[in-house]
């Protein structure tokens, strides 16, 4: 990547990485066009690859980029010493939103790399993917089950608190204009509605 894209004005650059973003959370590596990413960008194809290279370029900066972003956020909002199972829920969901407050494809996009499976592309991002997944994991494993009812089973309320932040997610980023403290503040509320229902120690 060529280190003067990061001379340009934030607002361009922020520009050029959520068209980016969008472009290859709709379609994958693969099918992406830089040509509707740079239509969406408001530049041209030639300064696109004066700064990326090519398509593979922008692509491995844009993966190293959005897990950077990710795993600052999780740095700043999620306690070292946080345990309580829902608590460190809160912390994660908070800095996933503040990650989307900038960039609102973000997650999209890391989804769709998640399944990503062109040679190209796969080469180039896939040690990386393992250690961000790792990231993720790790904070998760530390969270405290044992305040569980009975009737709970705490990797399926792991996944439903998932599966309603990902739906939530997709909701609001296609409103417009997005509100990030909006779906922050209603996917709270679904946290603290699935521990009243499946937790003892309030």
């Amino acid at each position: 990547m060529n280190e003067k894209f990061f001379d340009q004005k934030k607002e361009k650059q922020a520009r050029m990485i959520n068209a980016a973003l969008k472009v290859f959370s709709e379609y994958g590596y693969y099918h992406a066009s830089t040509d509707e990413i740079v239509k969406n960008a408001g530049i041209s194809k030639g300064l696109l690859f004066h700064y990326f290279n090519s398509k593979l370029g922008l692509y491995s900066f844009l993966y190293d980029y959005a897990t950077r972003v990710v795993t600052l956020e999780l740095t700043q909002n999620v306690e070292k010493n946080e345990t309580g199972y829902f608590e460190l829920r809160k912390q994660i969901y908070t800095a996933k939103i503040n990650a989307l407050s900038q960039y609102p494809y973000i997650f999209l996009f890391l989804k769709k790399a998640e399944t990503e499976d062109h040679p190209e592309a796969l080469a180039e991002i896939e040690d990386r993917r393992d250690r961000y997944n790792r990231i993720i994991s790790t904070l998760l494993e530390r969270a405290d089950i044992t305040g569980f009812n009975s009737k709970a089973d705490y990797e399926k309320v792991g996944n439903i608190l998932d599966y309603t932040f990902d739906g939530l997610m997709e909701k609001n980023i296609k409103s417009d204009p997005f509100r990030a403290d909006f779906f922050l503040e209603e996917a709270l509320e679904y946290v603290d509605m699935i521990k009243d229902v499946t937790y003892e120690e309030q």
